[in-house]
């Protein structure tokens, strides 16, 4: 399981052997069955989590019990609660696999001490965040000016690999739209 993150690493950290060997002493690589928690909400997010295969997803619910999807990960993504990391208070997500995943953990602490030891790890970290960034502004400038057409023609164009593993309910929830609205655009794009 550590292969793929390691070949991972070398292509986007540009880590060399030794750098490598210190990030995998503090990798713990688990497997997550389909529908089992990653996170639940109140706990505290200790980790940051790289997916090596799976789709995971990240969702809070609703006082009504409806679930908003905030994102999808799958293979060479990363994905935690960043609020409940930073911060150490209790999440108000879940983090759940939608397939059997295999992953690899690193806790706060020994993430840390990685971005003080390692310089090109911190200089990766860094602009992963930023991109990471980029992409939560994008999705805030979607949700509050695209019409649903504009928000599903997104959504495939940017994740198509996405769109075909997951339920189309929660495509629709993640696009903030009802899954008929979402079933209607979807029928016009199909007869276009």
């Amino acid at each position: 399981m550590f292969e793929v993150f390691e070949n991972y690493l070398k292509e986007k950290a540009d880590l060399n052997a030794e750098e490598i060997n210190a990030v995998h002493a503090v990798s713990i690589e688990k497997k997550v069955r389909k529908r089992q928690y990653l996170l639940q909400e109140g706990d505290v997010c200790h980790y940051n989590c790289f997916i090596v295969k799976g789709c995971l997803r990240m969702y809070a619910a609703g006082n009504d019990g409806t679930e908003h999807v905030l994102r999808f990960a799958v293979e060479n993504w990363w994905i935690s609660d960043r609020e409940s990391y930073n911060n150490g208070n209790p999440s108000r997500c879940n983090i759940d696999a939608l397939e059997n995943c295999e992953v690899i953990l690193i806790d706060k602490p020994d993430f840390l001490h990685l971005l003080n030891t390692i310089p090109k790890f911190k200089s990766f970290t860094d602009n992963l965040l930023a991109r990471s960034y980029d992409a939560i502004q994008n999705r805030v400038m979607s949700a509050i000016s695209y019409s649903t057409e504009e928000k599903y023609q997104n959504f495939i164009t940017r994740f198509p690999d996405i769109f075909n593993r997951v339920p189309l309910h929660m495509i629709a929830s993640y696009l903030g739209v009802s899954r008929e609205t979402l079933s209607r655009v979807r029928s016009q794009f199909v007869h276009k």
